[in-house]
């Protein structure tokens, strides 16, 4: 469940971006004669970039009907309706608590033997599927994963606009860090803190609190000792838009942590060619294709690649060691028209800074 405020922005997010969406899709629908979308709060990331709608908890389902009003059918109460119309815009908000029912039966009732596609069909719950294909025995599933992919591939403004907000806040919030000395409680604490105080809808923190015994980064529910070299990570949503920041911190090697911010740069500017980290330890690059806002896309590990499209919002990771020494670095960046080169999506430096400390990553093996 979230934690933090969920609103819409008019500005941010005005209805003529919803609209366009919307319009791109059923341009696209070539063959179906609607669309399935569903939500949870793992799984927002293709309603709310129809919509805008990001779900506390539970799950939803969207209908786009190849013509007339999307439907939006939610498995809460009636009383969150005025919520929902708040911070979403659709045609109609319909309660059920089995939302593949009702959605079948809102298809079905236009067109009985109704071809459908589904975003993420193979990430729908087999209860869920199992319900449309009961209210609706002649309609026909296909799998819309790619179609949804290809459309939403390049950022418009509105994504890039909440993209970089949601950098912003994951870079202020890792620089409201106090001193390693105050301890992994309280440097945790901080940077959630100012994260939320700047309106992020939620922050996930990760940690590796001591670099030369473990580089892997994961939830802190104990309280280690912070080593002379850490990295944490913060995962950050504003209004639907999800970017990872990692940062590693060590008070004694500022020319290394600078020395990676630049082979890291760099190596991000040749994406989606991942040429530029052959020098790096792994790499990861995560994107949002259809539901999950933070899908692997290519990296050291994913066996079936998926480049980013040019226009793309991703978040980059990426480990390397200078005299042994591990060091570890992310960012958002935005990947480059053919030709151009893909940029960090934040200012400045790649870490955060308190007096007589350094934040920063990555680095070149010496």
């Amino acid at each position: 469940m979230r934690r933090g405020l969920i609103s819409r922005s008019l500005v941010e997010l005005p209805d003529a971006t919803l609209d366009a969406r919307l319009a791109r899709l059923r341009a696209a629908m070539a063959g179906l004669d609607a669309v399935l979308a569903y939500t949870n709060n793992t799984r927002p990331a293709a309603v709310s970039w129809l919509t805008g709608f990001v779900p506390y908890w539970s799950e939803a389902m969207l209908v786009v009907p190849r013509a007339g009003p999307t439907a939006l059918v939610v498995a809460l109460t009636f009383r969150v309706k005025p919520w929902i119309e708040r911070t979403s815009r659709v045609g109609e908000v319909i309660h059920a608590p089995r939302i593949g029912i009702e959605a079948a039966r809102l298809i079905a009732a236009g067109k009985g033997d109704a071809t459908v596609g589904v975003v993420d069909f193979d990430g729908l719950g087999a209860g869920i599927a199992e319900d449309l294909r009961e209210a609706g025995p002649r309609l026909s599933f296909a799998d819309a994963g790619d179609l949804f992919a290809a459309l939403r591939g390049a950022a418009d403004p509105a994504e890039m606009m909440l993209a970089m907000r949601a950098a912003a806040i994951a870079e202020r919030a890792l620089a409201a860090m106090p001193a390693p000395e105050a301890g992994i409680g309280a440097v945790l604490g901080a940077v959630e803190g100012e994260a939320r105080r700047l309106g992020a809808e939620e922050v996930y923190l990760a940690a590796a609190p001591d670099l030369a015994r473990d580089t892997r980064l994961r939830r802190i529910e104990d309280a280690p000792v912070l080593g002379a070299r850490f990295a944490l990570r913060a995962s950050v949503a504003y209004k639907g838009s999800w970017v990872r920041r990692v940062v590693t911190v060590d008070r004694d090697d500022a020319e290394g942590l600078a020395r990676a911010e630049e082979a890291f740069a760099a190596a991000v500017a040749r994406l989606p060619d991942a040429g530029g980290f052959v020098p790096f330890a792994s790499y990861l690059v995560e994107g949002c294709r259809t539901a999950q806002p933070l899908e692997a896309l290519m990296g050291s590990r994913v066996a079936v690649p998926r480049p980013p499209a040019a226009g793309a919002v991703v978040s980059v990771a990426a480990t390397l060691t200078r005299h042994g020494s591990p060091i570890l670095i992310g960012a958002p960046a935005l990947i480059g028209a053919p030709g151009a080169a893909a940029s960090l999506l934040r200012p400045g430096a790649c870490g955060a800074q308190w007096p007589g400390a350094e934040v920063g990553s990555a680095q070149p093996s010496d």
